[in-house]
């Protein structure tokens, strides 16, 4: 689990809990206050209407479904590590450069990273280096894509959030006006539950919804950056290159600060 994520977001919430419940005048905390703010039917406008809208516009309920999953990878644990990549790359550029490409055939059938192993075996089969190229980055185009629909779900929802809060607002005020007459002094009551919605709508929008799709912007910039570096490190050895050269070529990926690193760690 990402710890920042998860601090983030439930510190959000406790903000939240201590501005509805904290009496300024008294200096306490009365958290009976926190039942004005629930209303079931103004939770079921906002958050079924905007996921609702958001299902419209999906591939259908299994693409719905699926990318509604995706928030499990806004909290998971970042395990992505470029530094360790170009290590990885480095040791296997040393490995072909000693005993040849058909060497890296093993190191291949025991690693866990997919997108390496494809391009290992492309390597060691023979394939044109043009090919590798052309396999690999189509294979990024399609990860990036994915991505790019997860990341869209969640800035839909955001959308959709203050939208529905806003209608269902005006469903409340529309029968707050309509009954007027009947009871003034039920104004003020019935105004508070109509902009409750508008409430629920900006915090699905902006506690949920918007920092989930920055998250995953973030997890696809890592990703696909740290691929790319893996693609120019394989069509680096395929072409016989010097590992120090490598290394070099790859450290252009990182950030000065993590060029250090690398660097010390291979004296």
């Amino acid at each position: 689990m990402d710890l920042a994520t998860i601090v983030g977001l439930v510190l959000c919430f406790v903000l939240c809990i201590f501005g509805m419940t904290f009496d300024q005048a008294n200096m306490s905390f009365d958290f009976t206050k926190v039942q004005s703010f629930i209303d079931v039917p103004s939770i079921l406008i906002t958050l079924g209407g905007a996921f609702m809208c958001v299902l419209a516009m999906t591939g259908g309920f299994p693409d719905f479904l699926t990318k509604l999953k995706s928030i499990k990878f806004a909290i998971k644990k970042d395990d992505i590590n470029g530094s360790d990549t170009i290590k990885s790359i480095i040791e296997l550029s040393n490995i072909a450069r000693k005993e040849g490409l058909l060497a890296l055939e093993d190191t291949a059938n025991n690693t866990e990273d997919i997108f390496l192993k494809k391009g290992l075996m492309l390597i060691v089969d023979g394939t044109d280096p043009e090919f590798v190229s052309r396999i690999m980055e189509t294979e990024l185009e399609a990860l990036e894509e994915r991505h790019k629909d997860n990341i869209a779900f969640w800035e839909n929802v955001a959308s959709m959030g203050p939208a529905w809060g806003m209608i269902g607002t005006l469903i409340g005020l529309v029968n707050m006006l309509k009954n007027m007459s009947d009871d003034v002094g039920s104004v003020g009551p019935n105004m508070a539950v109509a902009l409750i919605t508008t409430f629920y709508g900006s915090l699905l929008a902006n506690w949920i919804a918007t920092p989930i799709a920055t998250k995953l912007k973030r997890r696809n910039s890592v990703e696909i950056s740290n691929k790319q570096i893996v693609v120019e490190g394989l069509l680096s050895i395929q072409a016989g290159e010097n590992p120090r050269v490598i290394e070099e070529k790859l450290k252009s990926f990182m950030a000065p600060k993590d060029r250090e690193i690398i660097s010390d760690s291979n004296e």
